[in-house]
């Protein structure tokens, strides 16, 4: 069974540990999932006014890319506590297009930080957000990469075993939920 996996980083820096560390599972995918990575670089701002207009090129591209996937995997980084401001500002238009992309969707978490925490904050914080979009996050494994500024190497591979021995594990358990979500009958509608 083929899994189609949309990847979703929290910063624009190219060079960000968040969007190595989405690179990296799309090398450490396993056999049959494919990792896209979603460009967020040009969504505006929201304005109520704007998408009052219609939705923006860049958020109906997204949103499809969003709709088309069988799973979601989202690297954030930790801004003041909490998920950046780049994050939130995607999550907030894509929850406005008609047909909830999200709804449904198996979502895995993770995090690379410079800091001890490794992003915890930032993620639970995340899994607060993802309750009004109607996913189906992993609570099991967690993956947060403290320190990260010693766990890639200059071509932005992921060097610490520990960290890629936990990213196989959370692209595992993803692979799973999205094939036991993928054979679920849908439920027949009271009549």
């Amino acid at each position: 069974m083929s899994i189609r996996v949309l990847a979703i980083g929290g910063s624009l820096r190219q060079g960000s540990f968040n969007h190595l560390l989405l690179r990296q599972a799309q090398r450490q995918a396993p056999e049959g999932m494919v990792i896209d990575i979603a460009d967020l670089s040009d969504i505006p701002l929201y304005n109520g006014d704007v998408q009052a207009q219609g939705f923006p090129a860049a958020v109906q591209r997204v949103a499809a890319q969003v709709a088309q996937a069988d799973a979601l995997l989202i690297a954030t980084p930790e801004y003041n506590y909490s998920i950046s401001g780049v994050l939130k500002n995607a999550i907030d238009w894509l929850s406005r297009v008609p047909g909830t992309p999200f709804q449904g969707k198996p979502v895995a978490i993770t995090s690379a930080s410079m800091s001890g925490l490794g992003g915890a904050r930032a993620q639970y914080h995340l899994r607060q957000v993802l309750v009004y979009l109607d996913v189906h996050p992993l609570n099991k494994p967690e993956l947060f990469i403290s320190a990260a500024h010693e766990k890639f190497n200059a071509q932005g591979e992921l060097t610490d075993a520990a960290s890629r021995a936990g990213l196989d594990a959370l692209l595992a358990a993803l692979a799973a939920r999205a094939a036991q979500l993928q054979l679920r009958e849908p439920v027949a509608e009271a009549a």
